[in-house]
């Protein structure tokens, strides 16, 4: 992770988080005003919070009014304020004249704390907010994040398929490419890696600091296996079909680049290739705390949705089910090599 203060998406993904704001809420201790289930903060309750002037506050709240807002702040007004002051009119100490009210909720406090470049309290703050990311996302993903995209309950259908569109592949270059007959598997896979994620293996390995012997494929996340499988699979017919068109002649690696950049580049492929694009990039920087730099362009926030899949209740224990499945898989593999 980088510098908060000048990274939105990375505010968006801490934010988003509901996981890490909880444990951050709970190691900060901050009092705030419980109203209609969320804890309130005025403008000067944070100011004082921050150690500084309240005209900073306005003067963030003017430069980030969108993102401020979309993350929970809030002029309060009407029947609601009038609620509100009937409850805490000694703590926030407002004349009966005031008719508006702007009112944090932790997202947002947290939001400014994250902004803050002159405060010292909220460099502390953001130290914390850091660590406790970090410390939250490895908790919840069983102690690492190495394999943290086998806890979504669609990597295995996802991983089953690539596997039998990756024999297509691996057959169809057996058949139909020349070349070494070890060392052109990798070569077309990482003509596939450089055409999707502009990545070969060996430079995604060095993003996901991956061992000699981690299997990159296990890493990737269900999407992303998708649209390789397409890939893998259209490069394979594409590969069959000019070994036919040249009088059964096996193809040179040169060819079976221009037909892996054709596909990369097929209007009816680029939309997919784009999504697995952002998602591997954007998961990537907020679960790994891996930057692709390749595909910088794609990044976003990570939704809430997508913590909740990782992270959340509707995360799996991948080892415990394969544990629990131990015997269909070994019968499964044995009817495979039949």
């Amino acid at each position: 992770m980088r510098d908060l203060t000048v990274s939105g998406i990375e505010r968006q993904n801490v934010l988003n988080n509901r996981f890490a704001v909880d444990r951050i809420r709970k190691h900060l201790d901050v009092e705030g005003m419980l109203f209609e289930g969320e804890y309130r903060f005025t403008k000067k309750m944070v100011a004082d919070f921050y150690e500084v002037d309240e005209r900073t506050i306005e003067r963030y709240l003017d430069k980030y009014s969108d993102e401020l807002s979309a993350n929970g702040y809030e002029l309060c007004r009407g029947k609601r304020l009038k609620e509100f002051k009937l409850h805490f009119a000694p703590v926030i100490n407002v004349g009966s004249k005031t008719t508006q009210l702007g009112l944090f909720n932790f997202r947002a406090f947290l939001n400014v704390g994250m902004l803050l470049s002159e405060s010292e309290k909220a460099r502390q703050v953001r130290s914390v907010i850091l660590d406790l990311v970090i410390a939250t996302i490895n908790e919840k993903s069983g102690g690492g994040t190495k394999y943290i995209n086998r806890r979504d309950v669609r990597y295995i259908p996802a991983a089953i398929s690539e596997d039998n569109y990756r024999k297509n592949l691996t057959s169809a270059i057996a058949k139909y490419v020349d070349g070494h007959a070890t060392y052109k598997y990798s070569q077309v896979t990482d003509l596939i890696y450089k055409a999707v994620f502009r990545e070969n293996a060996k430079e995604y390995r060095k993003v996901l600091r991956l061992g000699s012997k981690d299997n990159v494929r296990h890493t990737l996340y269900s999407e992303v296996l998708l649209v390789i499988s397409s890939f893998e699979n259209g490069v394979a017919a594409a590969i069959s079909d000019l070994y036919k068109k040249n009088g059964e002649v096996k193809l040179k690696i040169s060819e079976v680049k221009r037909i892996v950049d054709d596909l990369a580049e097929h209007p009816m492929q680029l939309p997919f290739i784009n999504d697995a694009r952002g998602k591997m990039a954007s998961r990537d920087l907020s679960f790994r705390d891996a930057y692709h730099g390749n595909i910088a362009e794609y990044l976003r926030a990570v939704t809430p949705e997508e913590f909740e899949r990782f992270i959340g209740d509707q995360s799996i224990d991948f080892d415990e089910i394969l544990g629990d499945n131990e015997d269909v898989l070994k019968r499964l593999k044995g009817a495979d090599n039949e």
